[in-house]
Formats: structure tokens, sequence, C-alpha cells
């Protein structure tokens, strides 16, 4: 991974599902591209949907998936980390997204505007 990474993957540490934070922390750092990080985050309110992980980076949507429960899982999150990583405003669509994210997404939220929005 990059010595300053642009993109992160934020996974919650709070989160009981059937793979802990610390594991998916370890799988997804040794498969994300160059230039991404792994952040564990105490709570991202994904509560009824364990394990949450999110995907954010400067001047691009932030994208929230929940049920994240198995190493399938996980392998598409690092495949939506690389189409995330060539996009250059992180917006993508649903069919474009790996299937086994396709019912997994909680948000995708906008990046914040480059100049303040009346």
């Amino acid at each position: 991974m990059s010595a300053s990474p642009e993109h992160y993957v934020l996974i919650c540490s709070t989160c009981q599902g059937p793979i802990a934070a610390e594991t998916a922390q370890k799988v997804l750092g040794e498969q994300l591209p160059p230039g991404f990080a792994t952040r564990l985050i105490a709570c991202m309110a994904g509560c009824e949907r364990p394990m949450t992980v999110g995907l954010q980076a400067r001047h691009k949507a932030q994208y929230l998936f929940g049920d994240i429960t198995s190493l399938k899982d996980l392998t598409a999150v690092v495949e939506f980390a690389h189409q995330y990583l060539d996009s250059e405003d992180g917006w993508t669509s649903a069919s474009e997204r790996p299937p086994a994210l396709l019912t997994k997404t909680l948000s995708r939220l906008p990046c914040l505007p480059a100049k303040s929005v009346s």
C-alpha cells in the first residue's frame, strides 16, 4: 500500500458479525489496490446489518455497505475498491458494482462541494 493513501476502506470495529473486524482488516489490507488503506472505526451506525464497511476518498462519493459476512463479500469489496479507484468522482451505478454487493448498499453520499453552496 502507498505510504500516503488517498482512498480508505472503513471497517466497523463495533459490529459483531461472523467476521471479526481485525480479520476483515487483514484480509482487505492484503488485497486492496495501491493507494488504499484500511481504518477501524468505532461505529458507523449500521448496527442492524453487521458488519458495515465504507469507502471514502477526497473529492469522491462515499459508500457504506452492510451485511459483510463472508470472504466472498470481502472479495467483492476489493473488486469494488478497484472500480472506485478508477472512478473520477466515485459515482457508480448499482448495476456496475459486484453482484455480491447489490443488496448490501446502505448509502451513497455525494462528495462535498469544492465551494460553499447556498
